[in-house]
């Protein structure tokens, strides 16, 4: 089971202005890819841009209080944001943290499509992604 870093996503009621924060100020570019991928009817419809470094991205999303109590999930990802990792082998992650006693929000196939993710938090409540690109 490998894991990646694979993007930092950052929380906001401004996502144009943060948008043109992180490609003004520190040079990033448009993601192209991404924006044709977004499911928005399974609870999550706000604005969101992609942004990168070339290797890493940023996911600028509009915050959203709301997203856990709509999914039915304990961990909501759109709040103060989270770091996501991909894996190769996510009912291999699933187990692993099962196995430390971790519990996670498992939202499937849910905001983007072809990827499933599952959420969790470190000690300090911090939002963890992994998921895994599927077929």
């Amino acid at each position: 089971m490998q894991l990646k870093l694979h993007h930092v996503n950052l929380c906001t009621r401004d996502v144009p202005g943060l948008d043109a924060f992180y490609r003004d100020v520190l040079g990033l570019e448009t993601e192209p890819t991404l924006g044709a991928a977004r499911v928005t009817a399974q609870g999550y419809a706000g604005n969101v841009a992609f942004v990168t470094d070339g290797q890493t991205q940023f996911h600028i999303a509009t915050r959203d209080l709301h997203v856990g109590f709509r999914t039915g999930q304990a961990v909501n990802p759109l709040d103060r944001g989270h770091i996501a990792f991909r894996t190769d082998d996510i009912e291999g992650f699933k187990k692993h943290l099962e196995t430390k006693g971790i519990p996670y929000s498992d939202y499937g196939n849910w905001a983007m499509n072809g990827w499933y993710q599952i959420f969790f938090q470190d000690p300090e409540g911090t939002v963890i992604e992994v998921h895994q690109v599927q077929g």
